[in-house]
C-alpha cells in the first residue's frame, strides 16, 4: 500500500496538527501493509529529521513556478504529482485536499480535527471563517471518507458541513512517546531547578489564547497558597493574564515557560500536582491524554469532547466558574491519597489511545477505503 499525505503541518508546524502527521507516520511506518509514504512538502524544512525516513519520500514542488508559489502549489499544483507517483490512496492530514482532485479515481481520506470557528465563530475573524468553510466543504464533499478525531468533531461535521454520518468514522489521536516513560528523579530535579518549578503546582500547558481560558486557572489560585505553570506560546490575549497578575500582586504564584522539548515537558507534566485545562472548546484536546500518561490527575471542562479525551474519573468543572476550579483544586491538594489513586485511574483509562489502538482504526479504515 502506498499512501500519499499533504504533509506541510507535518514539516512546518511544531505543534498541534504537525504532531498529529508526525505520530501517523511515526506510527505506520511500523506495519509492513504501508510500502511507501509520499510526503507532500511544500519547501525543505529542519523537521525532516522528526519523520523515519526508511520508508518515506518527500515530494517538493516541481517546476519554478510552483517553488516560488509553494501555497499555491499545495491549493491547485500538487495533484499533478500526486496523479504520477501511482497512490493507493491520498489522506489530506488537516482538512485540505487539493483542488482539482475531484475527478481523479486515487480514493481520498481527509481528517477534521474541529469546526471550532464554526461552532464559536467568535474566536476568529470572517475572513478565516470564510476561508475554513470553503476548504473543509470541499474536502469533504470530494473525500470517500472523512476521519474526525472525536465524537463531538463528528457531530459538528454533520450538523455544520450536512455530512453523512455513514462517511466518517471517529479516529482518536495519540500522543508522543515521550509522555509514556517515566523519567528518574535525578533528570527531572534538573528540570525542577532550570525552570524554578515549585514542589507542588498547578500545570497548564496550551498556547495562550482566549478560548484556552487560561485566566480562569489563575482566578482560581488567587488567595490560595498553590503555584500555577502555563507552558506554550504566547498569544494578544496572554496581556490579560499578565496584567491581572500584576494588578494582584501575583507574580510569585505564576511561572510562564516557553520554548521547551518534548522531553521536558514530559518531565514538566511528571512533576505536576495537578493539570487544569479549563478550555472553552478544542477539537480532542491532546494535552489531557499527555497528563492521563504521565499519572497527572486531570481537572477540565465537563462539555464538549473533553469527557472522551479525559474519562470518567477526571473532575469536571464549569469553566467560566473560578470558584469551582479552585473548589476541585483544593479538594486534589488536600487528599493526596485519592489524588493518586485518581492518576492511576486515568492512566488506566489513557491505554485506549495508544499508538497500537490508532494504528490499528487507520490501518482498518485504509483497507476498506483503498
Amino acid at each position: 500500500m502506498r499512501i500519499g499525505y499533504d504533509a506541510k503541518r507535518i514539516f512546518h508546524n511544531s505543534t498541534g496538527l504537525g504532531n498529529y502527521g508526525r505520530d501517523i507516520v511515526r506510527i505506520l511506518n511500523e506495519y509492513a501493509i504501508i510500502e511507501e509514504f509520499f510526503l507532500f512538502n511544500t519547501k525543505k524544512s529542519t523537521m525532516e529529521e522528526l519523520v523515519p525516513r526508511d520508508k518515506v519520500t518527500i515530494v517538493y514542488p516541481n517546476g519554478w513556478f510552483w517553488k516560488t508559489f509553494p501555497a499555491v502549489w499545495r491549493l491547485t499544483g500538487q495533484w499533478k504529482q500526486i496523479e504520477k507517483v501511482g497512490l493507493d490512496g491520498f489522506h489530506g492530514l488537516s482538512g485540505e485536499i487539493p483542488i482539482q482532485f475531484r475527478d481523479n479515481a486515487i480514493p481520498k481520506m481527509v481528517t477534521i480535527h474541529d469546526l471550532i470557528f464554526l461552532s464559536h465563530p467568535r474566536f476568529y475573524n470572517i475572513w478565516d471563517r470564510v476561508i475554513y468553510k470553503l476548504k473543509f466543504q470541499y474536502a469533504v464533499n470530494i473525500a470517500d471518507h472523512v476521519i474526525a478525531i472525536s465524537e463531538q468533531t463528528k457531530r459538528d461535521i454533520v450538523k455544520f458541513l450536512e455530512v453523512d454520518p455513514k462517511k466518517i468514522t471517529v479516529i482518536y489521536q495519540g500522543c508522543n512517546s515521550a509522555y509514556k516513560k517515566q523519567y528518574p528523579p535525578g533528570e527531572k530535579e534538573v528540570i525542577r531547578k532550570k525552570f524554578a518549578l515549585p514542589e507542588e503546582y498547578v500545570l497548564n500547558v496550551g498556547t495562550l489564547q482566549e478560548r484556552k481560558n487560561a485566566l480562569a486557572v489563575i482566578k482560581a489560585i488567587e488567595g490560595t497558597p498553590y503555584h500555577a505553570v502555563f507552558v506554550g506560546k504566547e498569544k494578544g490575549y496572554a496581556k490579560q493574564l499578565h496584567d491581572y497578575i500584576t494588578d494582584k500582586r501575583m507574580e510569585r504564584q505564576v511561572t510562564f515557560i516557553k520554548n521547551v522539548d518534548v522531553k521536558e515537558l514530559a518531565m514538566i507534566y511528571q512533576m505536576a500536582t495537578v493539570f487544569c485545562y479549563p478550555s472553552i472548546c478544542e477539537g480532542f484536546g491532546i494535552p489531557i491524554i499527555e497528563a492521563l500518561y504521565s499519572k497527572t490527575p486531570v481537572v477540565v471542562t465537563r462539555d464538549g469532547c473533553f469527557p472522551e479525551a479525559a474519562g470518567p474519573d477526571s473532575l469536571y468543572i464549569n469553566p467560566n466558574s473560578p470558584e469551582e476550579i479552585r473548589e476541585k483544586l483544593n479538594w486534589l491538594f488536600t487528599h493526596p491519597k485519592e489524588r493518586s489513586t485518581i492518576a492511576e485511574k486515568g492512566y488506566a483509562y489513557v491505554q485506549r489511545f495508544s499508538d497500537r489502538n490508532v494504528a490499528k482504526n487507520l490501518l482498518s479504515l485504509y483497507k476498506s477505503i483503498v
